[in-house]
Formats: structure tokens, C-alpha cells, sequence
């Protein structure tokens, strides 16, 4: 596809078993390209389970065990031609890290680091630096992970890198049924869709309840495509680059005029 591509979105009851969540995510891989998609997408701490609901600290994380699931998905994203970005518990010299990988056809492994840390987040982790910013088949793309949603200033970096698609990953489960919280987050990505006229893709875990949503969100808000809440399943959706409309012109002529002024 020379000005589109094939996305897909995974969502599955992520736990604190390795094995058993690079197994899912594996034949889910498989599955997306079997459909002919380009890039795969899985949640925040996908492989590895989230503390502590998954396991009880980030340095409680079989960290030879990521390394070969890694391994394993680096060898499937090379023969099937695919790329994926897979949340993990990532091991540095200061501590652990909330990282999305991004795994690409022989292409050393890159990934962008979790920045906005609060409660859980700052228990177990240390904070990225990099912008998270990568280029996919000749698209500019950025990827944010979850609790950054909640925060503007974050994607109007990615604004003004003029990225084509804006990714995030989500771990935002709860123990019992909250439609409100889903609706919210849901909102959340509307609005960032809408403000930077940047489409946006999320993918989140299932369990035990889901409070935010796997879909794809078009650059003027239009939720395109949604997978149900609560259940295992992939999102595919065919990604164009598109001229944008009248409304999104206007948003984005005023955005560039109130970033001029900001510079003056």
C-alpha cells in the first residue's frame, strides 16, 4: 500500500506469565499476517504482565525470559515482513523501565519509554527521555502509553513533528465494570485525535474489566473501528494518508498560528 497501511490491534487478558502472553501474541502475528497487515500493535506491559496487579514488583520480571520472547518475535517480524509494538518490562542500569518495543523486519529493536509516571508507575519504574518518534513503511509515527493520554502536551510534541499516526498502549483495567472511566479515556483519545489532527490507534488489556478502548479514531474524531469490550480479539484497519478536510485545515491553520505565537 504506497500511501496507506494495514494496521492491526490486539487485545487479550494480559497476565504475569511470559509464556503464556508471547504465546497469544504470537499467534496473533500470525493472524495479522495472514490478513496482510503491516504493523501489529499490543498493550502496555503486554508481555510481561503489569505490576503489581500481574506480579508483585517490576524486579520480580524474568528478564531472560523477555529477552528470548523478544528474540522470538524479532525472527517472526523478519519472516512474515511485519512490524510490532509489544509493551514490556524493560531492565536498565538505573532500574526498570515501562518500554513499547517496536520490532521491525531486520531492523535492530527500538522503543520508546514510559515518561508520565503516577502512583504504580512510580513504584516500579524510572522514566523514559526520548520523544518516541519512528519511521514505518515511510510513515512518521508516535507512540505514547497510557496514562500520557490524560496529558495534551504530550501528543503536541508529536503535532509538531508532523506524525502521521499516533499510537498508545494501554493497561487500564479495573476490578469491577466502569463504563464511566472507559467513556472518559475514550473521550481522552477523541480529543487528541481532534487537537492534532493526528489519527490515532489504541490497544488495551481485557482484564479483569476493560476501562479503555481498542480502536482506530480518523483525525476528526470519527471512532472508525472499536473491538468490544471485555473480550479477546483483533482490530484491522486499512490506513490511508488523506487530504485533510475543512474542519481539519481550520484546526490545523490555528493550531500553527498559536505555536507561531508561542515562539514570538
Amino acid at each position: 500500500m504506497k500511501n496507506g497501511m494495514k494496521l492491526a490491534a490486539y487485545q487479550f487478558a494480559v497476565s504475569g506469565n511470559i509464556e503464556q502472553n508471547c504465546k497469544i501474541i504470537k499467534e496473533a502475528v500470525h493472524e495479522a499476517s495472514g490478513q496482510g497487515a503491516n504493523l501489529i500493535v499490543f498493550p502496555e506491559c503486554a508481555l510481561t504482565g503489569y505490576p503489581p496487579r500481574d506480579m508483585a514488583s517490576s524486579s520480580d520480571t524474568d528478564f531472560e525470559a523477555v529477552n528470548e520472547a523478544l528474540r522470538e518475535l524479532q525472527c517472526i517480524a523478519d519472516d512474515q515482513v511485519i512490524h510490532i509494538i509489544v509493551g514490556s518490562i524493560a531492565h536498565c542500569g538505573t532500574g526498570c523501565r515501562n518500554r513499547a518495543y517496536l520490532l521491525s523486519p531486520n531492523q535492530p529493536a527500538r522503543w520508546y519509554d514510559k515518561r508520565a509516571l503516577y502512583g504504580w508507575d512510580e513504584d516500579n519504574f524510572k522514566p523514559g527521555s526520548e520523544k518516541g518518534l519512528f519511521e514505518i513503511n515511510g510513515f512518521m509515527i508516535g507512540i505514547r502509553i497510557c496514562f500520557e493520554v490524560r496529558f495534551p502536551e504530550y501528543f503536541r510534541e508529536l503535532y509538531l513533528e508532523n506524525t502521521d499516526l499516533d499510537i498508545v498502549l494501554f493497561c487500564d483495567v479495573a476490578d469491577e465494570d466502569d463504563e464511566t472511566r472507559y467513556q472518559m479515556i475514550r473521550s481522552h483519545l477523541i480529543t487528541r485525535a481532534v487537537e492534532n489532527v493526528t489519527p490515532l490507534l489504541s490497544a488495551n488489556s481485557i482484564h479483569p474489566h476493560q476501562t479503555a478502548p481498542t480502536c482506530f479514531i480518523d483525525a476528526s474524531g470519527t471512532v472508525c473501528e472499536e473491538l468490544k469490550k471485555d473480550c479477546e480479539g483483533m482490530l484491522i484497519y486499512d490506513f490511508n494518508k488523506k487530504e485533510l478536510n475543512f474542519g481539519e485545515l481550520g484546526r490545523k491553520r490555528y493550531s500553527d498560528m498559536l505555536l507561531d505565537k508561542r515562539k514570538e
